[in-house]
């Protein structure tokens, strides 16, 4: 824990934690005392862990990125959180992410860009890019994150780490700040396909309070093991033009070491891939104008100062002063999209795609195991390079597929790309069928060795 603890004051520029939790090596010294004892202690006894700052921590400052949680002091733990620490897990700090989990880049915070540790002038990804810098930074060994549309993916594949989505319902989401609740999911971030195992199977089981929790969890039987006799499908549609050279190296690298370990691959069609970065960015600004309207300075948000100017009034100023650009964005595209008149068109037709997506993917699951896809289609790029909101989103176009579908993904270490900075590639299996992916991952991790997901030192 005094180790954890050092690195993260270390990397302090790189801004991957919004809040450190300084009782954490005070729980540590308990759990020294308690083995010393003889007690049987739980099985990710001392382990540090980061959690992302939109998923509620008893008495620990969780502000979701967002100046409108200034101060919010949860009076509860979210699920997930509650179940790693009664495995033994010590939370060590909350992490930076684009504000509310709305953004790809971690550039949308209240509190600062985060930073890729492996080269700090670019992003480490996002929404969870705090999470991401702190795995792969060495502060950590595990973080949790949040998935709506590849947010724990995606900044795994640019900071060099594994991201995992499992399948929609398998963790709770009791105690997530929510985005866009049809879509997001917690996941985990690790440099050890074991790690990642672990800490999903102390937190898998129904949870009462959430609704959307599956009632039988995925069975992670069946999660080591060769890969003879696998059958990956290569998504045509996302594994040619569009991604950079050095993604398509690794593609290329992945696809001769998947070959080389006993897997058959082939290359599979999903027809309405393409249209899936639409599709999710009618969804979930939908789903988000709905969720955040809730922030209105009248109960626990940011309210402005000027109470006299009526209710209405406040709550338009303090929406307008404490949400960020992106959030304001998302929260006019979503409710355009539902308001009356143009619900069908925009809303209802975006329900009607993700349907479409979800039966092509069903359809290629009946002819293979996993379908492999880049995680993006470039490695990360500079901080402020990308000013237009849409050149960002169409970096989602491989990551939003399991979300629009339900199924669980994993973004693994593959290498580098452009700059030298690492790429990921992406597996999705059947829902229910995480076992699958944690298997990949562990041959592509073996064969790798140490060159899997290597501690980034740039940042020193």
């Amino acid at each position: 824990m005094r180790e954890a603890l050092a690195r993260a004051e270390a990397a302090e520029g790189l801004g991957a934690f919004i809040t450190l939790v300084p009782e954490a090596l005070e729980k540590a010294r308990t759990l020294d005392v308690r083995r010393a004892a003889g007690e049987t202690l739980g099985p990710l006894a001392g382990v540090p862990v980061a959690v992302k700052d939109n998923l509620c921590t008893a008495g620990v400052l969780t502000t979701a990125g967002s100046k409108s949680l200034t101060g919010f002091v949860p009076p509860y733990s979210a699920t997930v959180v509650e179940r790693l620490e009664a495995a033994g897990a010590i939370v060590i700090g909350k992490t930076n992410l684009d504000e509310f989990g709305m953004g790809s880049s971690n550039e949308n915070s209240a509190f600062g860009p985060a930073r890729n540790p492996h080269n700090p002038d670019f992003v480490p990804g996002g929404s969870s890019g705090g999470s991401a810098a702190a795995v792969a930074a060495g502060i950590t060994p595990l973080a949790l994150g949040t998935d709506t549309g590849g947010s724990v993916r995606q900044p795994a594949s640019f900071t060099g780490v594994l991201g995992f989505k499992p399948t929609y319902g398998a963790l709770s989401r009791y105690g997530v700040i929510a985005f866009a609740s049809s879509l997001e999911q917690v996941g985990v971030l690790a440099r050890s396909t074991r790690d990642l195992e672990l800490a999903l199977s102390v937190m898998f089981g129904h949870d009462p309070h959430d609704a959307t929790s599956l009632a039988s969890p995925p069975d992670l039987t069946g999660a080591h093991g060769d890969l003879t006799g696998v059958r990956v499908g290569k998504v045509r549609e996302l594994c040619g033009d569009g991604n950079s050279e050095g993604v398509l190296g690794a593609l290329a690298r992945t696809e001769a070491t998947l070959k080389a370990l006993g897997a058959t691959v082939g290359e599979v069609s999903l027809p309405h891939a393409p249209y899936g970065t639409a599709a999710y960015y009618l969804v979930a600004p939908a789903e988000a104008s709905s969720n955040l309207a809730r922030f209105d300075g009248m109960v626990y948000s940011y309210r402005s100062g000027e109470d006299r100017l009526g209710q209405a009034e406040v709550m338009r100023r303090s929406r307008g002063e404490s949400f960020g650009p992106e959030v304001r964005r998302r929260i006019l595209t979503g409710t355009y999209a539902l308001s009356a008149g143009y619900y069908d068109a925009y809303y209802g037709k975006a329900l009607k795609v993700r349907r479409l997506i979800a039966g092509d993917m069903a359809r290629a699951f009946t002819s293979y195991d996993l379908l492999l896809t880049p995680t993006a289609p470039t490695a990360a790029y500079r901080l402020s390079e990308k000013g237009d909101p849409l050149a960002v989103y169409m970096g989602d176009v491989d990551t939003v597929l399991a979300n629009l579908a339900g199924v669980p993904a994993v973004s693994v270490p593959a290498g580098t790309a452009e700059e030298g900075l690492p790429c990921g590639m992406q597996f999705m299996a059947p829902a229910l069928q995480d076992a699958r992916l944690l298997r990949v991952a562990g041959a592509l991790e073996a064969a790798a060795g140490k060159s899997f997901a290597p501690v980034a030192a740039d940042f020193l």
